[in-house]
């Protein structure tokens, strides 16, 4: 017998290497408007920076080196007596603890009437709400200025003069007006299908405020207490009408107590004062802030 070979199969002919594809490297150029944005970031963050540093520094001058030297230049002798001298010129640490008291009481009526106001006309709605809204959002271009003689002579009368109230009170209302437009703004991201749901379980518009409205706007909150005390605490205008007494002196009338007899002022003390001052605002500010950043970015999917 004669055995069957199976048909060789047809090879397919090499390709020379000559003839293949050479893979080509593309170079990258380089993306102009990247660069750009990186430069006028280094920039942005070199003006925000220098002050600060530039604080830091002359603190820690001599009197004589700052009064003869460069005011700008690297400090020629360093000397942490400044900080020493600053509590002892001024009462400092009870300046501090007013600025924190009417801050801390300030956002506290802010938060609660602004988040209150845009979940009633943003979230409940009822007739004439954008109305309402628009009523409030007017209120920003109003100037504090207008208001100091009414209120000082309202003050007087209820006797409020020279108490924390007569910070506190207006500081929180003319900071309710941005505050209720970032509240409402930000209630509008929040589905329409999660308050009815919670509508069908029974829950009331209290309840769904405190267990749904409330948890989702923490991080709005945050934006709000961080964007308003930056104000409140360097408040230098309702402290200086209101305010009568060096027992509730708050950091801006505190600094005053650095000027001595015929206006010297003791600029290494005062850099000194300025420096322990702002330290508590920057260091919440460099904790809390990715948490601003989603408060003005998120929407309920993100909260």
């Amino acid at each position: 017998m004669i055995a069957q070979t199976a048909p060789a199969t047809p090879r397919t002919p090499a390709v020379p290497p000559s003839s293949r594809p050479v893979a080509t490297r593309r170079r990258r150029k380089p993306n102009l408007y990247r660069t750009l944005s990186k430069v006028l970031i280094m920039l942005i963050v070199i003006v925000q920076v220098y002050p600060l540093a530039w604080l830091f520094l002359t603190s820690l001058r001599t009197e004589h080196d700052f009064a003869t030297g460069d005011p700008f230049a690297l400090p020629g002798a360093w000397t942490w007596d400044n900080y020493a001298r600053a509590f002892e010129t001024g009462d400092l640490g009870r300046n501090i603890l007013n600025s924190f008291i009417v801050t801390m009481g300030a956002n506290l009526l802010i938060v609660l009437f602004g988040m209150m106001a845009a979940y009633a006309i943003q979230v409940l709605g009822f007739r004439l709400s954008k109305f309402v809204r628009g009523l409030f959002l007017i209120g920003i271009i109003v100037p504090v200025q207008i208001a100091l003689v009414p209120l000082f002579i309202d003050y007087s009368t209820v006797n409020l003069l020279d108490t924390y109230q007569s910070m506190i009170i207006p500081l929180a209302g003319f900071a309710l007006p941005m505050s209720i437009y970032l509240f409402s703004s930000f209630f509008e991201y929040i589905p329409r299908e999660t308050y009815e749901a919670a509508s069908l379980d029974g829950a009331g518009p209290y309840r769904i405020f405190g267990l749904i409205t409330l948890p989702l706007s923490l991080n709005t909150v945050v934006t709000v207490v961080l964007v308003n005390s930056i104000f409140i605490w360097n408040d230098f205008i309702f402290a200086n009408t209101f305010v009568l007494s060096e027992e509730l002196k708050t950091i801006p009338l505190g600094l005053q107590n650095y000027i001595g007899a015929m206006g010297k002022v003791d600029w290494t003390a005062t850099f000194a004062a300025v420096c322990v001052t702002i330290t508590p605002l920057l260091l919440v500010f460099l904790v809390l802030n990715k948490a601003m950043i989603q408060g003005l970015e998120s929407g309920a999917n993100k909260g």
